[in-house]
C-alpha cells in the first residue's frame, strides 16, 4: 500500500477509497504539489509556463506514488509538466494521429473500416504529460453532453460495417456508473457491434474507481475488454492489483498499452519488469507505443531505434507473453504499423544450401536454416464451402 496517511493527514480510509473523493481533491497546482513532494525549480517553471496550454491535475492517490525528493521519478515525469512542454519540437502536430479528417461526428473517429473510436468525454483522473489527444483533453472543445453521445451512437447504428467500438476520450471511467451504463447499453443494442473496448487509465491513476459494481456493470456488456495504461513498475501497487483482479474475476479481460517515454521506461529492464509484473495481475501486455507527435511531448519521445532495441533485448530473456508489439501510429491518420528486430537474414548474409529456404538468426545471434517445403500453394480449398464463394 502507498504511504498516503503520512502525505494526506486527516483523511479517513473511507474517504481515500472513494473515487469521487479522489477526483474532488485532485491536486491542481504548485501549492498542492509542494505539500506532497519537494518541487524542483524546473517543475515549478513547467507548471507556470504550461498553465495556458494544457490541463494539470493529479489524484491524491497517484501523487502519493511520487518520490518525494527525486524529480526524475517516473510518476513525476508523467504527471508534472516540464518547461520543454511549452516549446515546439520538430514534427510536433496538434492532431498527431490525423483524427480530425476522420471525425464524422463529434464523438466518433472512424479511421478503420470495421471499427471506430468513441469519445465519451474530455476529462481524466490525471492529465498525462504525454497525452496524444491533448487538443481534446485540454478542454478546448468543451464537455461532451448527451447530445454529442446520441449523435455518435446514431452514426455507429447507421454504419453496419462497424463491428468494434473503442470507448475512450478523455477517460470514460471518470463518468458515473449510470452515465457509463447508458452509453454502453446504447452501443451494445446495435446488432452489428460485436466487440466493445473501454480504454481507461483509472486502474493506474485512481484504482478505487474500479468497484465490484463497476466490474459487474462492464461484464454485462461482454464481450468487452478494458484496455489500460501502465507505464512503469512503480505504478504496480497493491491497489492497482486489486482493481485489475476485480475486473478479471468478473470476466472482464484486461490488456495493457504502454507508451515508450524517454527517462521514464526507455530501457529493456523497465519494460521487462513492468510486463512481468502485469502478467501476475493477469493483465496482458499488448502494445508498447512509440510516442505520438503530439505538441509539447518531444522531450519525452524516443528514437525509433530505442524501441526496436528493447524488443531485441527482451526476446529470449523473458516469456513471450511479456513481449508487446512495438506500435507506431503514423502521422496523417494512416494507422498503426508494428516494428520488430529483423531475424530473417538477407540471402547475401548467409547463402542457403540450395536456395530453397531462408537463413534466420536467433536472439543470441546464432544462424539456422529453414527450408521451404516442396509445395508452395497456400490456398485453403474448404474456404469456398465454409465462407461461400463470395465471402
Amino acid at each position: 500500500m502507498t504511504d498516503w496517511r503520512e502525505r494526506f493527514p486527516g483523511v479517513s480510509e473511507a474517504e481515500w477509497r472513494d473515487w469521487r473523493w479522489q477526483h474532488r481533491h485532485a491536486l491542481r497546482g504548485a501549492e498542492d504539489l509542494a505539500r506532497v513532494v519537494a518541487l524542483s525549480e524546473e517543475e515549478r517553471r513547467g507548471l507556470t509556463v504550461t498553465r495556458p496550454l494544457f490541463r494539470f491535475g493529479v489524484t491524491p492517490y497517484y501523487a502519493s506514488l511520487m518520490d518525494r525528493e527525486h524529480a526524475c521519478c517516473p510518476i513525476r515525469l508523467q504527471a508534472i509538466p516540464r518547461p520543454e512542454e511549452a516549446r515546439a519540437a520538430p514534427g510536433d502536430l496538434r492532431d498527431p494521429l490525423g483524427e480530425e479528417s476522420h471525425r464524422p461526428a463529434r464523438a466518433v473517429v472512424h479511421k478503420y473500416r470495421d471499427r471506430v473510436l468513441f469519445l465519451a468525454g474530455d476529462t481524466c483522473s490525471v492529465y498525462c504529460r504525454h497525452c496524444t489527444r491533448r487538443r481534446i483533453t485540454g478542454g478546448e472543445e468543451g464537455g461532451f453532453d448527451r447530445e454529442a453521445v446520441a449523435e455518435g451512437v446514431a452514426y455507429v447504428r447507421s454504419h453496419p460495417e462497424v463491428r468494434d467500438v473503442l470507448v475512450s476520450g478523455g477517460d470514460p471511467l471518470v463518468l458515473a456508473d449510470e452515465r457509463l451504463e447508458e452509453l454502453l447499453a446504447a452501443l451494445r443494442a446495435i446488432p452489428h457491434v460485436e466487440l466493445l473496448r473501454v480504454a481507461s487509465r483509472t486502474p493506474v491513476t485512481c484504482p478505487m474507481r474500479v468497484t465490484p459494481a463497476l466490474a459487474r456493470l462492464l461484464r454485462r456488456f461482454a464481450p468487452l475488454f478494458v484496455v489500460t495504461h501502465f507505464n512503469h513498475l512503480k505504478e504496480c501497487t497493491a491497489e492497482a492489483a486489486e482493481a485489475c483482479a476485480l475486473l478479471v474475476d468478473a470476466g472482464v479481460p484486461v490488456e495493457n498499452q504502454s507508451v515508450l517515454l524517454r527517462g521514464v521506461n526507455s530501457t529493456a529492464r523497465n519494460v521487462r519488469k513492468l510486463n512481468e509484473k502485469l502478467l501476475t495481475f493477469r493483465v496482458r501486455p499488448y502494445y508498447l507505443h512509440q510516442g505520438d507527435l503530439a505538441e509539447g511531448t518531444g522531450h519525452l519521445r524516443t528514437p525509433l531505434a530505442c524501441g526496436v532495441g528493447i524488443l531485441e533485448e527482451l526476446r529470449g530473456r523473458t516469456s513471450g507473453l511479456a513481449i508487446p508489439h512495438l506500435a507506431v501510429d503514423l502521422p496523417g491518420g494512416l494507422g498503426k504499423v508494428t516494428l520488430q528486430p529483423q531475424y530473417l537474414l538477407a540471402p547475401g548474409d548467409a547463402p542457403g544450401p540450395d536456395g530453397s529456404g531462408h537463413w534466420l538468426r536467433s536472439f543470441a545471434g546464432e544462424r539456422a536454416f529453414y527450408p521451404d517445403p516442396p509445395a508452395a500453394d497456400c490456398s485453403c480449398p474448404y474456404d469456398a464451402v465454409f465462407y461461400g464463394e463470395n465471402a
